[in-house]
């Protein structure tokens, strides 16, 4: 069992932000009535987040591809506390995160891929990518971060489609033979 302490809790409760029929994020409520340079591209709402700064109950606010802030995010003209940088707006999509954890992850760039029990591993220890190369247990394996040849590299494909870690896998691409 995971038991976490919240350190910092942005939430006002009886005001949180949450999309569906009857929820808060609509015109009036906890989404602005017009659109404005000020509004999120996406809200992920009601989130426990674990940062290495402590542990949050917030929402986060994206703008532009990138993590613009932290903290209650709403319509600021009708709820208290209400970030200036996490502004809802009718351009805003929502994603729920009530009851889960949002933390950063790591990439592993050098995996020699033996076996899938890897995997869980690298979860545990806070990968979420890793890249590498590799067929399974072999010597080719071991020894190199490729993944040699066209046909393993679609057999590695079709072999890690069930897990939800991300993985990339690197192919050989030269050789030092030079043709005469």
């Amino acid at each position: 069992d995971l038991i976490l302490e919240v350190e910092h809790d942005c939430t006002t409760y009886g005001e949180e932000i949450k999309f569906g029929g009857g929820k808060t994020i609509r015109d009036g409520m906890g989404q602005t009535n017009s659109p404005s340079s000020h509004e999120l591209d996406l809200v992920i709402t009601n989130a426990l987040i674990v940062d290495y700064t402590g542990i949050y109950k917030a929402d986060i606010g994206i703008k532009n591809g990138k993590i613009h802030g932290i903290g209650k995010a709403g319509n600021k003209d009708l709820q208290d506390g209400v970030c200036n940088r996490l502004c809802v707006g009718p351009a805003t999509e929502a994603l729920a995160a009530e009851g889960l954890i949002v933390t950063a992850g790591g990439i592993d760039t050098h995996i020699h891929f033996i076996s899938p029990q890897q995997i869980p591993t690298a979860f545990a220890s806070g990968i979420t990518t890793m890249i590498g190369g590799g067929t399974g247990p072999a010597d080719g394996t071991n020894a190199t971060t490729i993944t040699p040849g066209r046909w393993n590299l679609k057999e590695m494909l079709r072999a890690s489609e069930e897990y939800a870690m991300n993985l990339g896998y690197l192919g050989q691409g030269n050789v030092s033979f030079e043709p005469a």
